[in-house]
């Protein structure tokens, strides 16, 4: 990591950037924005905008379970638990007549509640962290898990995007064409699952689902097809991410938050200029 620092110092020589926990923030940032950008096209797409907050709960229920069972390191258990999780969301979405909106919310409830159980009946002071979220506390290693996490979903999401894109938008028509919707749905909200899980102890539970949603939803206001719609969700998501770790820094507010404002700022200035696009 000594060497990637020392480019960082000489491309970016700025004094926000002088110390190692803030060039540990923003190769994190470098990460987590793109895997963002390119799932919450795909969940807008899919009309499942509460879903990753579903896997928020999930992944909040995981870490109470593995913290009350004694796993050393509870994320696993939360990783674990969150894609269990997402596979029985979609299967029951799938098996059912039930809404989405109504799976979602049911599955939500209940895990957000078994979480709260377990997080009074362990002590509910080491769980504050996960609900806020703390950025700028990422390590080095961290930094390493993030890097491969975000490399996979990447791939997986360039190799099979447009039958994702098709099952997106007309599940008859990708049957009628041989592709297997539900092993496309189970692989996509398992990849979503992993990325909230692992990304929730640095962003927070409460405000995760917004920085998954706001870049893309922003997107949609002023893209015209689907090539300008991702790359200009990636854009979002890199300038809201990237714009929110250095005013945080300057102003010293959580950075987590102040991204999801930035993102949520330029989601109203797209929004106002959605007549043009239409």
């Amino acid at each position: 990591m000594d060497q990637i620092y020392k480019l960082l110092d000489i491309v970016l020589p700025f004094s926000w950037l002088g110390y190692e926990f803030m060039k540990n923030a923003f190769l994190a940032v470098l990460l987590i924005a793109p895997v963002f950008g390119i799932l919450g096209t795909i969940i807008v797409n899919n009309r499942m905008a509460f879903f990753s907050d579903a896997l928020g709960h999930g992944a909040f229920t995981g870490i109470a379970i593995g913290t009350a069972i004694g796993i050393f390191q509870p994320m696993w258990s939360a990783i674990a638990f969150s894609i269990a999780f997402s596979i029985l969301i979609t299967i029951v979405k799938n098996k059912t007549k039930t809404s989405t909106d109504t799976v979602i919310g049911v599955f939500s409830s209940a895990a957000i509640s078994l979480g709260v159980v377990l997080m009074y009946s362990g002590g509910s002071g080491k769980y504050s962290s996960v609900l806020v979220g703390d950025l700028l506390s990422i390590s080095a290693g961290e930094v390493g898990l993030l890097l491969i996490i975000a490399i996979v979903i990447i791939v997986l999401w360039l190799m099979f995007y447009n039958k994702i894109l098709l099952v997106s938008l007309n599940q008859s028509l990708a049957k009628s064409r041989g592709i297997n919707t539900m092993a496309v749905e189970l692989a996509f909200t398992s990849a979503i699952a992993v990325a909230v899980t692992v990304s929730i102890q640095w962003i927070g539970l409460l405000i995760i689902n917004s920085l998954l949603v706001l870049p893309a939803a922003a997107a949609r206001n002023v893209s015209t097809n689907a090539r300008q719609y991702n790359i200009i969700a990636l854009l979002i998501s890199f300038t809201s991410s990237i714009g929110g770790l250095i005013l945080s820094y300057y102003l010293d507010t959580a950075t987590g938050a102040t991204i999801v404002i930035i993102a949520a700022v330029i989601y109203f200035i797209t929004l106002g200029l959605r007549k043009r696009f239409i």
